[in-house]
Formats: structure tokens, sequence, C-alpha cells
């Protein structure tokens, strides 16, 4: 009901009152694709997502995506290096081309045999509805929310009335506050681009301000999709930061206020955790402070604010209903828990699919007679993966790797080892114990890039990052 109310708005804000409009943001487009009985339909938003930028019409984007890797191998070249790749990676953690690849392939021989499982799996729900279907890539999602409910008892509609937008937020920031003294007040009357937007002052322990953040939490006509951090002014020396997240969530619509999901819950506290980082910092230069350090170290902070965000501990400080105001029940909680790992095959490979993609493209040494679509294929051909699922991102609407992320969207994933890892540490010493969280901020959250990545992921931890947390984390091992 939630989600036909706000397909109605929209229709509404577009004209057609009476009406409903579905679009692909996925705010829009996954509900569709999960909750949709119409298959041709999910089929027909599904294709026209994965073909953006693929239409040959004024709005393609092969020849475009072709020229730029040519120029960056050109590029590379000149610097002397026998690829993008290498020329990028060469100041990352990763260090080379090579070393990305033996990660991302070790990964993908754990995760494609969830995902192929998870199909079966799928497949076996379809049969069992006697229409003798196939499973496609359109059916993933509704399939794996029908599968969801099975097994664990649980759907979207019953967890998103906990998860309240303006609570969520609020348990990320009392996070924040048990971790590391912070507190963020509300600032009313300050100058800002578009009426969604909020303004909070954030103050240390100490109550010295450590900086302003911004929130843009709502998706609008014109606004780019997805969600990410910024500056709108970089910590230098005794000046401190301007920093904003920006989202896509559903907007407030009637009596019923911005419900998440557990994915956006999820996405909400990844943002601030990158905003901890542009928070906390403490540089004498710009090009070093915050979130200016490595990519393949720029997530680790986002995604271990992750981890709180489905601690029993935490939920029970923030998850209430937007209703009664109860407290989220202990049975809701474990069935979150149990379902961490499931469907985690199909977001693996996904990402992993992506992410091989744009090595590839960028360990190339030769872009003679390059054909995008092509290229992609046999890539994914290659990996031999299965047709019921799709890259994240196909080449043709690649923006990470369109804008800073060229040979760097393993990034994540590499981050993804770190920061299970380092969750591991809080797990071994207590969720909010001050001796480990003071670790993590003056070895990771305060020095930006002005130290080795490594050596400060050493100082914190201990030692190098183990691979072992991420399987188990994801149900591979």
């Amino acid at each position: 009901e939630w989600f036909r109310q706000s397909a109605a708005e929209e229709a509404k804000a577009a004209g057609q009152p009476g009406k409903w409009l579905f679009t692909l943001h996925n705010a829009s487009r996954l509900p569709f694709l999960q909750y949709s009985e119409n298959r041709p339909l999910r089929e027909q938003i599904y294709k026209a997502y994965i073909n953006r930028g693929n239409n040959n019409d004024g709005n393609d984007n092969k020849e475009n995506i072709r020229k730029i890797v040519s120029l960056r191998l050109e590029k590379a070249n000149l610097l002397g290096f026998d690829c993008y790749a290498n020329f990028v990676l060469d100041e990352t953690m990763a260090k080379n081309a090579n070393n990305v690849m033996s990660l991302l392939n070790n990964l993908w021989s754990y995760a494609l045999p969830k995902a192929k499982a998870e199909a079966t799996e799928l497949q076996k729900l379809m049969d069992k509805e006697g229409k003798g279907e196939k499973l496609e890539a359109w059916d993933w999602w509704y399939y794996t929310e029908k599968l969801r409910k099975e097994k664990y008892n649980l759907s979207e509609e019953d967890t998103k009335p906990y998860f309240k937008l303006e609570n969520v937020r609020d348990g990320a920031f009392a996070v924040a506050n048990k971790l590391y003294g912070i507190t963020l007040s509300k600032l009313e009357g300050i100058p800002t681009y578009h009426p969604d937007v909020e303004v909070f002052e954030v103050k240390d322990a100490d109550g010295s301000q450590l900086g302003i953040f911004y929130v843009d939490y709502f998706p609008r006509p014109g606004k780019s999709g997805g969600a990410w951090m910024s500056n709108y002014r970089e910590q230098h020396g005794t000046t401190r930061p301007l920093v904003c997240n920006v989202c896509s969530f559903t907007k407030p619509v009637g009596d019923t206020p911005s419900l998440l999901t557990m994915d956006e819950v999820e996405t909400l506290f990844h943002e601030f955790g990158h905003t901890l980082h542009g928070l906390l910092t403490k540089c004498e230069y710009k090009g070093t402070s915050g979130t200016n350090v490595v990519r393949d170290f720029v997530e680790l902070p986002s995604q271990i604010n992750e981890h709180w965000a489905t601690e029993p501990e935490v939920l029970k400080m923030y998850a209430k209903h937007y209703q009664t105001g109860e407290v989220i029940p202990d049975e809701i909680i474990e069935k979150i828990l149990q379902q961490k790992t499931f469907n985690q095959g199909f977001m693996t490979t996904e990402l992993l699919a992506a992410a091989i993609l744009d090595m590839n493209l960028h360990t190339m040494t030769d872009v003679k007679n390059l054909d995008m679509l092509a290229f992609e294929k046999e890539a994914m051909n290659k990996l031999n993966l299965i047709p019921e699922i799709a890259p994240r991102y196909r080449v043709t609407y690649f923006n990470h790797i369109i804008g800073g992320y060229a040979a760097g969207y393993y990034s994540y994933l590499w981050a993804n080892v770190l920061d299970n890892d380092a969750f591991e540490a809080f797990k071994e010493h207590g969720i909010f114990d001050k001796n480990t969280a003071d670790l993590f901020r003056h070895n990771v959250l305060e020095k930006g890039d002005s130290e080795d990545p490594m050596v400060l992921y050493k100082n914190f931890r201990g030692a190098e990052p183990s691979l072992e947390p991420l399987l188990k984390n994801r149900g591979m091992k």
C-alpha cells in the first residue's frame, strides 16, 4: 500500500493525477520488481533499467565509453604504465591489478556457487506455482521476497513500520555518541538549496565544534539517484568541515512517514560512516583530510558503520513502531539476524561481476576495434555468470567508472574485507568498547591520508586484515 501511494504521488507530481508512475530510480524500480505480480511489467522495467545508455539514440553511451577507455589507456602509456588500472592502483592499498584480480577471483569462487544454489531454490518456488515458468532475471527480486517470507516469515512490510527515517537517523547519531562522544543538534534558519534539506551542528565530547552536517534524503525531479556523502568545505588546520549526506529514500505520503527498508537503513548508516570520516578528521591540509584517502580505504569507515545498524542492542535504541512507539520485538530482531546471509550469493555475485568488468576494461593494453557490448558479453561468459544475474552496473550506465571509480569499483569489496575484520575487534571487546573506538578514531577517522593506509589499519587492528570474517558473515564458509 505504501508503494502504491508513493507511485500515485509521483504521477500526481508529473501532472497525471489518478494514475501511478514507476521510474528507474532504486526507490521505485526495486519495490516494483519485489512486489509486482505482473511479470511482463517486471520484465519491461528490468530491461529498461539494464539498457540505459544502450538504445542507439541521442543518449547512447557505447561510443562515449569506448573513447573514455581509449583515452585512459593513452594517458597511462604516456606515464609509463602498461594499462590504466596499474596507473590508478599504483597509489592504493592494492598497489596493482594482479592483487585486485586475485581478491576478486578468490571471492568469485565462493560467491557464484552460492548464487547458483539460490537460483535453484527460487526455481523450486516457481515450480510449486505450476505455471511452467523458468526463472529469469526480472523474477529474482519477486521470488526472493516470497522465499524470505517462507523461510523466515518476515517481509519488509513487517520491518518497515519500525524504521521511520527520523528514528533511524537518530539511531545513527546515538551510535556515534556512544562510540566517540559526539552530539548532533538540529539548527533552524540556516540557508539551504531545497526545503527538504536539514542542518545539524556537530560537537565533540568537550563541547568544541567539529563541523556542520546537512542531510538531503528524498528523490525529486532533476536530482541524481543513489546515495553519497560530500563536502561543501574540507577540514584543514583549524577550519572545520561542512559535510552532507544525499540519499533517495521514499518521501512521506499523507499521514505515513518515510519508512525505510532494511537495505535503506544500512545505506543511511553507510553514508553517515563517511560523514564521521569527514567530521572527525584532524589534518593540516585539505588534500589529505577526511575522505581524501585512497579509494580502497575510503569505504572502510562507511561500511564498518553499517554493522552497528543491525546489532540487537542498537536496534532496540532506535527501531520503534511509527504508530505505537513499540520497540522492535526480539522475534523480529532474531529473524533479521537469521537472514543476514540470505540472498548474499546474488548480492556478492552482481557486485563482483561489475568490479571484474571494470578491471577488465581498464587492464586492456589494446583498445583498437573495441565493441563495448561484445566485450562485456565475453567478460561475463568467461566468468560463467548465470543469465539470471546481470552485473550490478553494465558499461553504458556504470557511473562509477565514468566518475571517480575507474579501476576502483573493487574497492567496496576490498574495504568489505577491512570492515568485517575491523568489526571483529569491536565484537571481541564489546561493540561500544571505548578503547577500541578510540583506536579506530585516532588511527583511521582522524588521520585522513596523512599516513600509509595499511600502516594506519595495523595501528588500529594490530595485524593485516583477514578474509575469514567476510566469508563467514556472507554465509560463504
